[in-house]
């Protein structure tokens, strides 16, 4: 039997294939921009025949049908492993859950610790003549779902890129039990608009410190963007991409030739990564481009593999930090923001790369919305409920619009005055007090 006759023989209805669903059941939606439609909304629609379904996947990009069924918690609950702006607000509803991770683990969880899957379903690339379904810009944990699930159910989208890889980035059709077909626009992250000021000077500070040959690694969100698009502009040359997320700041990059990716020690001009976000125009760069190479995260994010990397540059956001050097990336004291992600996995990489540096960036300030006060975002210790990203001994710089500072290898004193440095000239006189109140301030010190 030809690939085509097989193609044929387990192409079914999205109404059919979801039957195969039972109360109680764990099911996998995959990740990111490969999250199903078409299985998704024909899933929701058995909803009250359907008890305890326990659904994981992440990044959203819009609420999933099964989550916005009548007493859906009765029905469904969504388990994730890395929540979006969407999933943030679906924790409200009383279904949706974190799952907290390392991100560079997330295969293991699949195939040693976390419960068996029932059924597995999420959108591929077309099918190609050797029978491989391509696992889109989002390889990730692809290829550990799969092994542990008992059917697995593929919604073929020709808008899903194919992304090509080193392993672990496609899935063949003698794995795949039920084939569905759906046409619909691949999920786009926004781009939040143009960088802010302090977006610009934050980025400024941190691409002064980026030699030729570098090799990079961008997190999400507006700063670590600003940095990518400052790179774009400037003289640097021969970089290389290893990135968990790979972000259109990359491909401005790729544009403006400055990614040789020559001076790689590993995987020698090809831009990995582990998944992708962003723009149409970053999905079309990526679409059969032999220079990007998708592959799965527990080799992106292994600390042992960055580590090889020479002059590895790790860029990532904050949402506040301590005086101690302890830095959240993931809530506002008990209220969920974001995941771990790989942000540690990176902060310990880079350090431990030749020449290699980690940067956790934020503003120094920032509105609340509740008082309409302005807040500092460094604080003496962290708020209660808040979650510690990077621990005080993994920090490396840290970088505001006021400056830059390096507090490896500083005393407790000595993080305090660095890292007061670089808060906004309101909240330094605070902040020095609160210091002198911990004992981790020197008379001596400058103010």
């Amino acid at each position: 039997m030809t690939y085509m006759e097989q193609y044929q023989s387990k192409l079914t209805t999205p109404e059919e294939a979801v039957k195969v669903v039972q109360s109680g059941d764990w099911v996998d939606f995959g990740w990111c921009t490969t999250t199903p439609e078409a299985l998704d909304q024909a899933l929701a629609k058995r909803y009250q025949e359907l008890t305890d379904v326990k659904i994981r996947g992440g990044i959203l990009f819009h609420k999933p049908a099964v989550m916005s069924v009548p007493d859906v918690a009765e029905h469904f609950t969504w388990n994730s492993w890395h929540m979006s702006g969407v999933e943030r607000k679906m924790i409200a509803g009383g279904a949706t859950f974190y799952a907290p991770i390392r991100y560079s683990e997330l295969p293991r969880y699949y195939r040693d610790n976390v419960a068996p899957i029932h059924v597995a379903m999420f959108q591929v690339a077309p099918m190609d003549a050797h029978g491989y379904f391509s696992f889109g810009p989002s390889a990730s944990h692809m290829a550990a779902v799969c092994e542990r699930s008992e059917v697995i159910i593929v919604e073929v989208n020709p808008n899903i890129p194919r992304c090509l890889g080193g392993k672990e980035d496609c899935i063949h059709m003698d794995q795949v039990s039920m084939i569905v077909e759906h046409t619909s626009p691949i999920g786009c992250l926004p781009s939040g608009g143009p960088a802010s000021e302090v977006d610009q000077a934050v980025a400024k500070l941190i691409v002064e410190e980026i030699p030729d040959g570098a090799c990079l690694q961008l997190g999400i969100g507006g700063m670590p963007n600003a940095v990518g698009s400052l790179i774009a502009q400037s003289d640097l040359k021969d970089l290389g991409v290893h990135t968990e997320m790979y972000v259109d700041g990359f491909v401005d990059m790729a544009l403006a030739g400055k990614l040789s990716g020559v001076c790689k020690t590993i995987d020698r001009c090809r831009q990995t990564y582990a998944f992708a976000a962003g723009s149409q125009k970053l999905y079309d760069y990526l679409n059969d481009n032999p220079a990007c190479m998708s592959a799965p995260v527990d080799y992106t994010n292994d600390v042992r593999v960055v580590a090889q990397l020479d002059r590895f540059m790790s860029i990532n956001n904050a949402v506040d930090v301590d005086l101690f050097g302890q830095v959240n990336a993931e809530s506002a004291g008990v209220r969920h923001i974001s995941g771990a992600g790989g942000q540690l996995d990176f902060v310990m990489g880079a350090y431990l790369s030749k020449g290699g540096k980690s940067f956790i960036c934020c503003s120094s300030t920032f509105l609340n919305k509740k008082t309409g006060q302005l807040e500092s975002r460094i604080k003496p210790t962290l708020d209660p409920g808040s979650i510690v990203t990077d621990t005080r001994a993994n920090t490396h710089w840290l970088v505001t619009e006021f400056g830059k500072v390096n507090i490896k290898g500083a005393s407790t004193w000595e993080r305090a005055e660095k890292i007061i440095s670089i808060a906004h000239p309101d909240f330094r006189d605070q902040l020095i007090a609160e210091a002198g109140k911990m004992g981790v301030w020197r008379r001596s010190a400058k103010r």
